[in-house]
């Protein structure tokens, strides 16, 4: 489970500040984080997921993942923000090591504009047998829109009338453009409940297939988000996740405007870049909200550990460690130490990342920066269900506190309607 590690944000807010103030609002959050959870027309439907998760909806993802692992090299997944960063992130995490049996490579594309990326892409399929994920609630997002006009026709130019088979469209359960182009040709679909937004949507059939055709447990994904969810729920001043919640906002009112996660192995970007749409969408309007950023360690110390240290005093960070669980690296001993590192021999490398982690932190507090270290179990499928999890919950409480609702994102129409004045989209096209 999550462990949230606040002594490094005590000396910047007071405990009794935190447990007298701070802790209330986040109680009274959760509480309407629940009622929200219970409203017909409500986007809180994940909060309960876990428990709900099984059956026939589960069968059909097991039996669709299987079906692409028999047909095809590489499951392409054409999806954007919330559609696609979830299953992302439990891919580059966990496929290594955890994957039961390499099924099929797993690509992401509908995530930008660019030509050459298409390109590179279209040309490594060349020789490849591939299907294709599209995931689009309404199926009116213009990049992942784009992107499968483009390779549904170079997957019908390869595979003809048995195209469509090779086709998993992802969508809104009644309507949308997706919903309709599907009909129409036969794709096989998964529905997005309508109560869950797309950035809480990682342990839907948004996620959950791209996840099971690369070969990882999503039973035992499930399991660590129904562990996380009893555990979570609970009302009391010692939850993990409103403890996160409570220190953030106390924080952020105290001036602290920038988070700042700190991840302590590269396969963790993904992980960073799902946990900044989450919290920077849900949080992030009213002209208010705490700006997400993600350092990946122990690289960004050579280069914005600078800034960290000695930089302007807004920032706040949160440290993320999982234990690596698996075999480490011992630093072997060398008789002419002439690179000088024999202080380090018969220690291995998660030791030596682990006391990189320590001294940046008491570093950085010294020099001014609130410090959450959130521990996790050893990395797993189950860990990371969990942790997922509490960081859903702990956004939702977070935003609660600060007075927005964190479940809608009406900033994110600005740009669009710019774009499509540019382009010569006439007003309600929505031709994918």
């Amino acid at each position: 489970m999550v462990h949230t590690d606040l002594s490094g944000v005590y000396p910047f807010i007071g405990e009794d500040e935190l447990n007298q103030i701070w802790l209330p609002k986040a109680g009274l959050a959760h509480k309407r984080l629940e009622e929200e959870s219970e409203m017909d027309d409500g986007y809180a439907g994940w909060l309960r997921l876990p428990e709900q998760l099984c059956g026939n909806a589960l069968d059909q993802i097991h039996e669709t993942a299987d079906c692409i692992g028999r047909d095809s090299d590489v499951l392409l997944v054409i999806g954007i923000g919330g559609s696609y960063l979830g299953a992302r992130a439990v891919i580059e995490l966990l496929c290594l090591e955890n994957c039961k049996k390499k099924k099929t490579e797993v690509f992401f594309a509908g995530t930008s504009l660019s030509g050459r990326h298409f390109g590179k892409i279209r040309n490594y399929l060349k020789d490849r047998d591939f299907s294709i994920n599209i995931i689009s609630k309404s199926g009116t997002t213009t990049e992942p829109s784009i992107a499968f006009r483009l390779f549904y026709r170079l997957l019908k130019e390869r595979y003809g009338a048995s195209a469509a088979k090779r086709v998993y469209a992802t969508t809104d359960a009644n309507a949308g453009i997706l919903r309709n182009l599907s009909a129409a040709n036969g794709f096989t679909t998964f529905e997005i409940p309508r109560n869950i937004g797309g950035r809480y949507s990682v342990l839907t059939a948004a996620g959950l297939l791209p996840i099971a055709a690369a070969g990882i447990d999503i039973d035992a994904l499930i399991k660590g988000a129904g562990r996380a969810q009893s555990c979570f729920s609970e009302k009391s001043h010692e939850n993990p996740a409103w403890k996160y919640a409570a220190a953030r906002q106390a924080l952020y009112a105290g001036g602290k405007k920038i988070e700042v996660l700190s991840a302590w192995s590269p396969e963790y970007r993904y992980l960073g870049e799902w946990w900044k749409q989450l919290f920077g969408e849900s949080e992030g309007k009213d002209f208010k909200g705490i700006f997400p950023a993600y350092l990946e360690m122990t690289a960004d110390l050579h280069s914005m550990g600078q800034y960290v240290q000695q930089g302007e005093r807004s920032l706040m960070e949160t440290f993320l460690w999982l234990d690596a669980g698996c075999e480490s690296t011992v630093i072997p001993y060398v008789e002419d130490d002439i690179d000088g590192l024999n202080y380090l021999a018969g220690k291995n490398l998660d030791y030596i990342n682990r006391s990189a982690l320590d001294g940046t932190k008491a570093a950085h507090i010294s020099g001014g920066v609130p410090c959450v270290e959130l521990k996790a179990e050893t990395l797993s499928a189950g860990s990371l269900g969990a942790l997922l999890y509490f960081f859903q919950i702990s956004c939702a409480i977070s935003g609660y506190i600060s007075g927005v609702y964190p479940f809608n994102q009406p900033g994110v129409e600005a740009y669009k309607q710019n774009m499509f004045k540019l382009l010569g989209k006439r007003r309600n096209n929505h031709k994918v």
